[in-house]
């Protein structure tokens, strides 16, 4: 194999099981497959907080979340295309910055979520039990 057929493989395989990971990450979590964490997740304050509000936030950046993991799955797939390899890492680089504006959007409204969430909790005046 030539270096070139094997810097493809690795891209390819890398970003579409990247992408593979995220999209049922975004899910489990948002279905409550994955309970509060400090691995996978939106990690904040404000998700850490509850179970509500790490459902809550996760059921509500689950889109996003999935766009972005969709972006890594077609720039890992794109590396398969008989295109110049400059071309290959250029969609790369452009899979991996969508993915990341994308994560990063998904946990700022998340964020948002968890501390509705919170504070709905506390207006009803109903104890936090979940920890």
């Amino acid at each position: 194999m030539t270096e070139d057929l094997v810097a493809r493989i690795i891209l390819g395989v890398v970003m579409v099981v990247s992408g593979v990971l995220l999209v049922w990450s975004a899910r489990a979590a948002a279905d409550g497959r994955i309970r509060r964490n400090q691995i996978v997740g939106i990690r904040t304050v404000s998700t850490l907080e509850s179970d509500e509000a790490w459902i809550a936030a996760h059921r509500r950046a689950r889109g996003v979340t999935q766009w972005a993991g969709i972006a890594a799955i077609v720039s890992g797939l794109g590396a398969a295309l008989p295109v110049p390899m400059g071309v290959v890492v250029a969609g790369v680089i452009v899979g991996c910055l969508a993915m990341l504006v994308l994560v990063l959007y998904g946990a700022v409204v998340g964020g948002r979520a968890a501390r509705a969430a919170t504070s709905s909790t506390e207006a009803a005046g109903r104890p936090d039990t979940s920890r």
